[in-house]
């Protein structure tokens, strides 16, 4: 998968990468319907995935070219993926760009993911996501998690 990196140099630091990561992924691993998922792939030990989270991140928006990997093919891989997996991670995944960078950084972080969602979507599932299928969630729909507890920066 071709990650676009067109993001303003200098909109988001490395910092602030590895803050927001870490809180969105200490979320991601207390949510009801995403922690079963990663805890079957990635186990106990979350550094090695954090740590590749960051530079994922660090490539994509501050063009760092230390992530080397197979987004698309790791994600190929996962059993149990279904499309409300996608609108959880991406409401996570938006609560907390919203709440640990300024609105330009959290508005491009939000934009980026829903492209990968969008491409991961469509391998997992053989169509592209109907726009309704990566909307946001109701508030209604959203487990004691949703929203993360404070700003890390």
């Amino acid at each position: 998968m071709q990650v676009e990196i067109d993001a303003a140099p200098g909109a988001v630091s490395r910092e602030q990468l590895t803050t927001l990561i870490h809180a969105f992924y200490r979320d991601i691993r207390t949510d009801e319907s995403l922690a079963p998922i990663f805890a079957r792939v990635i186990g106990d030990d979350w550094s090695a995935h954090l740590d590749r989270m960051v530079e994922f991140w660090c490539t994509v928006m501050l063009g760092s070219r230390s992530f080397r990997g197979n987004v698309f093919g790791k994600h190929m891989a996962i059993d149990g993926v279904a499309p409300a997996h996608f609108v959880r991670w991406l409401s996570l995944w938006r609560a907390h760009t919203a709440l640990e960078v300024d609105p330009p950084a959290a508005e491009e972080l939000q934009r980026i993911a829903q492209g990968i969602a969008r491409n991961l979507y469509l391998g997992l599932f053989g169509r592209p996501p109907a726009p309704s299928e990566l909307a946001p969630e109701r508030s209604s729909e959203m487990n004691s998690t949703a929203a993360p507890a404070s700003r890390g920066n």
